[in-house]
């Protein structure tokens, strides 16, 4: 059992891999700045989210093209409630996103992908597209803080543009749970495919985090510069 059961999640993890692959080269996506992606020892990388989160497979393809490493990504704790996702999400590389798990995955070393705007950013209306939803989030903040780790911002343009919405988005939503963040958009491609977009992701200089024991306003302080550097990363992405 124990051997079917290792087989399985090999095999579930190889055909991600292509699928990666393939949305990778469908997407012609490619990535700027990779010199600032250290190739051993923690980090944790943070970034804006694309509608539905479908860009993640071809950037974590990518980060793994340049550095030779997997790429953990602390995933939104809600899909853990859902069955077959909560089993084959770690999978894939994906960890509920615990500040438990987050800072036991940097302690072993681990290159760690975050999203602070979270479902919120993955379930974006249109007039959400490229914004940083991450309210007065400090939770990635604590993390780098307390696991001494340096912040690499990073920015995907194109990861927006992958769906179009219908007319009536407000009318097309489903719900998953109660939470409004959990509202999810009805989105539309090229019949059952993506649209075509060229997806471009740009990778900044890292940030020194302060310490664990630093005031709440240089926290969010720090915070502010990471959005700001994930901003300017878009624009570098888009006129790239």
């Amino acid at each position: 059992m124990e051997t079917l059961f290792t087989t399985a999640r090999r095999a579930v993890f190889r055909l991600a891999e292509v699928g990666a692959r393939a949305s990778a080269l469908y997407h012609r996506a490619r990535l700027l700045g990779a010199e600032h992606l250290p190739s051993r020892g923690p980090v944790l990388l943070v970034g804006n989210h694309g509608v539905w989160g479908y860009e993640t497979p071809a950037f974590f393809h990518l980060l793994h093209q340049a550095t030779g490493r997997y790429p953990l990504g602390l995933a939104e704790r809600g899909f853990f409630r859902i069955p077959l996702i909560r089993t084959v999400l770690p999978w894939l590389g994906g960890v509920e996103g615990t500040r438990e798990n987050a800072l036991e995955s940097l302690r072993q070393g681990h290159l760690v992908v975050c999203y602070p705007g979270g479902a919120w950013e993955t379930f974006k209306r249109s007039e959400g597209r490229y914004t940083l939803r991450w309210e007065r989030t400090l939770g990635f903040v604590r993390l780098a803080a307390r696991a001494g780790v340096p912040i690499v911002p990073f920015a995907g343009f194109g990861v927006d543009d992958t769906f179009f919405y219908p007319s009536d988005e407000e009318r097309w939503c489903v719900r998953i749970s109660e939470q409004e963040k959990y509202r999810m958009p009805v989105v539309m491609g090229l019949g059952p495919l993506p649209l075509p977009v060229r997806i471009t992701f740009a990778v900044g200089e890292p940030h020194e985090p302060p310490p664990e024991n630093a005031p709440e306003h240089r926290l969010q302080d720090f915070r502010d510069l990471v959005a700001a550097s994930v901003r300017r990363l878009l624009l570098r992405a888009c006129h790239a």
